[in-house]
């Protein structure tokens, strides 16, 4: 696209290349004037946690006032950012969150809501209420996914960057908990962008004692290896009822681990990665190669959605 479009003349596509940075100026469809586009590409895959944490390093040393940021699969509505700066000049806010919904207008609760610190597992956060949504203007909350969320500069200044080691999966949770403590996070009721994601159309489900069981495919366990180590490492650190923490997390390994043995291809490798990612959780290490030797017996993958 980047290609065909014209924004970058020359793509590298040697598989090792080096950085390769471009910077373009492109023509804007809101008052046919120019904006400046910046194309980075970096020399090995450092996952999402990566990318947001170079986006956002990058653009806060450049020195930009605000930075929105989002998914790849997230298309804002045409008045989404203006809609986000009409709550610019609000006092101490960190960040300010678009209402996130799917292709047929169903929002999406889980990226928007506030933390649970008592009852962490399976879930550290609690979704707004659907109805709460009908609420004009501006509601306070404690947490929004990166999907179409905007941040103040100065919050950056305090909070820091994403934490690069989470590769994937609750990047974002672990870097509002940081935000908000430097000021109020609020969804404004009037921004909307749309959410092109289908967590769980890849999953196939698989019938036990008369019940379907939602199977994960196995070229998709790498998102289960780190949903649950950086879950495991946030509950670990945050929870505030430690005992329920740890019996949840017993609970939830078995549970996997039976399913996998009566369910599942790959078992050995299966239980070896789910056993691998609660354990790395606990003890707070985030080497991101090792799904790759476990499931494909090499360092590091590419990954493929």
């Amino acid at each position: 696209m980047l290609t065909k479009k014209g924004y970058i003349e020359n793509f590298p596509v040697e598989k090792n290349s080096d950085y390769f940075e471009k910077e373009s100026m492109i023509e804007n469809s809101f008052n046919q004037g120019e904006t400046k586009f910046y194309y980075i590409r970096m020399k090995e895959n450092t996952g999402g946690a990566g990318g947001f944490h170079e986006g956002v390093k990058r653009a806060y040393e450049m020195g930009y006032d605000w930075l929105w940021l989002m998914d790849d699969d997230t298309v804002p509505e045409g008045d989404a950012l203006e809609r986000l700066c009409d709550y610019c000049t609000e006092k101490n806010v960190s960040a300010l969150a678009c209402v996130v919904k799917a292709d047929d207008s169903e929002i999406q609760l889980l990226h928007r809501g506030y933390f649970n610190f008592k009852n962490v597992f399976p879930l550290i956060q609690e979704p707004l209420a659907a109805d709460t949504y009908s609420k004009q203007g501006s509601i306070e909350i404690d947490f929004a996914s990166f999907v179409g969320v905007l941040i103040r500069s100065s919050a950056i200044n305090e909070a820091g960057f994403p934490k690069k080691e989470f590769f994937s999966q609750h990047d974002d949770l672990e870097y509002f908990m940081r935000l908000k403590k430097v000021g109020k996070v609020l969804l404004i009721t009037n921004s909307i962008v749309i959410h092109k994601e289908q967590t769980n159309s890849s999953r196939i489900n698989k019938k036990i004692l008369w019940r379907k069981s939602p199977r994960i495919p196995y070229d998709r366990l790498w998102v289960l290896f780190y949903f649950h180590r950086n879950l495991i490492w946030l509950g670990k650190t945050h929870t505030l009822r430690r005992w329920r923490f740890y019996f949840g997390l017993l609970k939830s390994y078995i549970r996997y681990s039976v399913g996998i043995l009566l369910l599942d291809d790959y078992k050995y490798r299966r239980i070896k990665l789910i056993t691998c990612a609660y354990f790395d959780g606990l003890i707070s290490r985030f080497d991101n190669a090792r799904v790759g030797k476990i499931l494909y017996g090499k360092p590091g993958f590419d990954v493929k959605r």
